[in-house]
């Protein structure tokens, strides 16, 4: 079939399952792909094969980019050794299990090596829909090490396939350095690309502009960084967390909240037609293996699916307490959570398409020519996998998440309610200069003045607009919302509140100043 019939189809599966999944209150990740498997057993679609390139360059580069826009730094920074602990600790010693079962199992070293990279990363994508129930901090770990841990195993991936394809030689030193660079590669890159991004919004003033830039970032910070050979996925990353940090302060409230519609949609919409397409190949994938050697193959397959799970249980059973008994710092402890609270984390481990694209990337073939043995039994493994986790466990994590007692996190109402008295204290402050710079009638000031005093005692209401000088008043009241916002920014950047609260009530103040820009019109006309 054409590319345009296809994404006809696809999208339309998006639409009917995600609608279905909602009103049956199903899990919608695992009704995708049920309806991903039934297109792919159709005559037309039963030989679609997904290229890797459109996972790793399509979708990854966006997806990962939004994450990282919307996750919290603050709390990355507090919780950055569990972070890293997940993301490289738990990556290589999932490699290591899974590829100790199936070449147990039959597959060479080489190749159960691969097996390993591959299904080893937890999906950004797939974990940010099991986890949206999880306080705070639980999120922003499993979102994290989903953003970070794809650079492990892809840089392991690079040096096994090596291995396995071209016959080179492995060495400690070799891979060590291999890891540095893609690490210290693909950061530097996505510094630099954020850099460059903050200095091109400084001069900026156009809507257009702004989203075009927005739109392109995440694809011109991927690109260079596959192209030198480091890691793509840790520049995106990188990148988005620069500008989560530096946006606030410079994009215009039209422009952001154009951006954050579009990424919203969009995002949702890549998000649901991977998992209908891992759907839609599975059923070539199972048949392929099933003309072989079946049993082997569901065998293999579902002592590669325990081996996973079970490792990632293990590990956050067991490595936490060791560095528990090292680690005795009172702020440490504060971070500690009991074996109950902490089961939603390790049965978070949802696999997703960047696992489906690695293992589709595996060459059939080796440098020299020959079949490369096991290639059908890894992708199939894989696939199974992908499967396991998103039904096994993402169909029980809302039940997961009520045994283990755990609650939306309290913090993020109590910084949400100090932020809004800040910020109007800050307009409070602020009010007269404003008035007076902008002649404001003093019954008109005086009426914002009561408005943000509401405002202070918490009723974040719409401000109203039917006192006199209804024009100075709508002046008076843009020029309140630059300092609210500042004394907003200033207050995460003293990390009093984190960026997720600073996210939310930026979207009020933008509302509120797009409000204010249109009623103004009424008075001065469009902008020419």
């Amino acid at each position: 079939m054409r590319g345009l019939e296809v994404t006809v189809v696809i999208l339309a599966a998006v639409l009917i399952m995600t609608w279905l999944a909602r009103r049956l209150r199903w899990n919608e990740q695992v009704l995708l792909v049920a309806g991903g498997c039934l297109i792919g057993l159709t005559p037309d679609f039963h030989r679609l094969v997904l290229p890797p390139e459109v996972v790793l360059l399509l979708f990854l580069p966006p997806l990962l980019y939004w994450e990282s826009l919307t996750t919290s730094l603050r709390e990355i920074r507090t919780n950055v050794r569990a972070i890293v602990l997940l993301a490289t600790g738990l990556v290589l010693a999932t490699a290591a299990a899974v590829a100790s079962v199936a070449h147990a199992l039959g597959l060479s070293w080489p190749l159960a090596w691969i097996l390993g990279a591959v299904v080893a990363p937890t999906d950004a994508i797939a974990v940010a829909a099991v986890a949206r129930n999880l306080p705070r901090r639980v999120r922003t770990i499993l979102r994290a090490e989903s953003l970070v841990n794809d650079g492990t195993a892809l840089a392991l991936y690079t040096v096994v396939v090596g291995v396995a394809v071209a016959g080179l030689a492995i060495t400690w030193s070799g891979t060590a350095l291999r890891f540095l660079l893609a690490y210290a590669g693909g950061a530097a890159i996505g510094c630099a690309c954020g850099a460059v991004v903050v200095a091109l919004r400084r001069r900026l003033h156009d809507h257009t502009a702004e989203s075009a830039l927005g739109v392109l970032t995440p694809f011109a910070t991927y690109l260079p960084a596959q192209a030198l050979g480091v890691s793509g996925v840790l520049a995106v990353v990188a990148c988005g967390l620069i500008l989560s940090q530096a946006g606030p302060k410079m994009i215009s409230a039209g422009a952001r909240v154009e951006l954050t519609s579009f990424w919203d949609v969009s995002t949702s919409i890549l998000n649901s037609a991977l998992f209908v397409l891992v759907g839609i190949q599975t059923p070539a994938i199972v048949s392929e293996i099933g003309s072989r050697s079946p049993g082997h193959a569901v065998i293999t397959a579902s002592l590669v699916s325990g081996a996973v799970i079970a490792t990632r249980l293990l590990w956050l059973y067991s490595v936490p307490y060791l560095i528990r008994a090292v680690d005795r710092r009172p702020v440490q402890r504060t971070l500690r959570s009991g074996a109950r609270q902490r089961f939603p984390l390790a049965w978070s481990g949802v696999r997703g398409a960047v696992s489906l694209a690695a293992a589709l990337a595996v060459p059939a073939t080796t440098a020299a020519g020959r079949p490369l043995a096991g290639h059908a039994l890894l992708v199939f493994t894989a696939v199974t996998v992908i499967l396991v986790t998103l039904v096994l466990q993402g169909t029980t994590m809302p039940a997961v998440i009520r045994w283990s007692g755990l609650h939306s996190d309290p913090d993020e109402t109590v910084e949400e309610h100090r932020a809004h008295r800040h910020i109007a204290a800050a307009a409070l402050e602020a009010l007269p200069e404003h008035a007076n710079r902008l002649k404001t009638p003093p019954k008109t000031a005086e009426a914002v003045l009561n408005e943000l005093r509401q405002y202070a005692a918490e009723d974040t209401g719409a401000p109203k607009t039917d006192d006199p000088g209804v024009q100075a008043g709508l002046e008076l009241r843009r020029a309140l919302i630059g300092v609210k916002r500042g004394a907003l920014i200033r207050l995460r950047d003293q990390r009093s509140i984190d960026d997720i609260v600073l996210r939310r009530l930026q979207s009020l103040l933008d509302t509120e100043e797009i409000r204010i820009e249109l009623a103004l019109r009424a008075f001065t006309g469009p902008p020419p």
